[in-house]
């Protein structure tokens, strides 16, 4: 199976071992490539695990928030030394949505943890190839 987040490797080489955590990410991005993953396979114990504000007791809200929409895919805008900025792609209630955020991250214990994010009001770009990764313009494949 290729990885949720469209690295283009296969998810076992790719996301895989971070979420079972037989792997500590290295870089932020690869972090949040496979917070982005997790987040489409419902893997909740591994996006507490990898925040530094989440806790068990936002479990049922993260599990809530990620089966309650179809993942469509992920976009990176830019990545440089702790921060990551991306684009994710979903639809909910019939409707295609962007989730544009700049993500913080930062070492606890050696280990790469998000830490904030900065969300921006970014209208979808209808032009753009589909994130869905098809080949086709996202206005004539995913967009609702």
């Amino acid at each position: 199976m290729q990885c949720p987040c469209k690295s283009g490797f296969e998810y076992t080489e790719c996301c895989e071992p971070l979420i079972k955590r037989k792997k500590e990410a290295s870089t932020p991005l690869e972090l949040m490539r496979s917070r982005y993953s997790a987040f489409v396979l419902g893997e909740v114990g591994y996006l507490i695990y990898s925040d530094t504000h989440s806790s068990e007791a936002d479990k049922e809200e993260l599990l809530a928030f990620s089966k309650g929409v179809e993942w469509i895919g992920l976009s990176i805008v830019e990545a440089n030394e702790n921060v990551v900025e991306f684009k994710a792609y979903y639809n909910i209630g019939g409707k295609t949505e962007l989730l544009h955020e700049k993500s913080r991250f930062i070492q606890v214990e050696d280990k790469w943890k998000y830490d904030t994010g900065e969300l921006f009001h970014s209208k979808i770009e209808r032009n753009i190839s589909c994130p869905c990764g098809s080949g086709k313009k996202f206005k004539k494949c995913c967009l609702r």
